[in-house]
């Protein structure tokens, strides 16, 4: 599986902190995004379709389970990248 980079992780944090208009500082690792945040699904979804034009990926709604906070977010986006990485092999 692809690893992201510290700097990958500091823009998808960036990207997070734009849509769910809240200061960076406040998304920490383990930040749940509806409880912590107060995000609705319309903000998950948004950060969904941000990611997908961000790095030219796919990601599945049904991953939206999977993306309550930064670091299921990240192996989320890693999956997705390693799997593009695979396709263009």
């Amino acid at each position: 599986m692809t690893r992201l980079s510290e700097q990958r992780v500091a823009e998808i944090r960036g990207v997070l902190a734009d849509v769910l208009e809240v200061d960076e500082s406040r998304i920490g690792e383990d930040t749940l995004f509806k409880e912590d945040l107060d995000a609705d699904s319309m903000k998950l979804i948004e950060v969904l379709a941000r990611l997908e034009i961000e790095y030219d990926v796919e990601i599945d709604e049904s991953e939206l389970d999977r993306m309550v906070n930064l670091r299921g977010v990240c192996e989320v986006l890693a999956q997705a990248l390693g799997a593009q990485e695979k396709a263009a092999e």
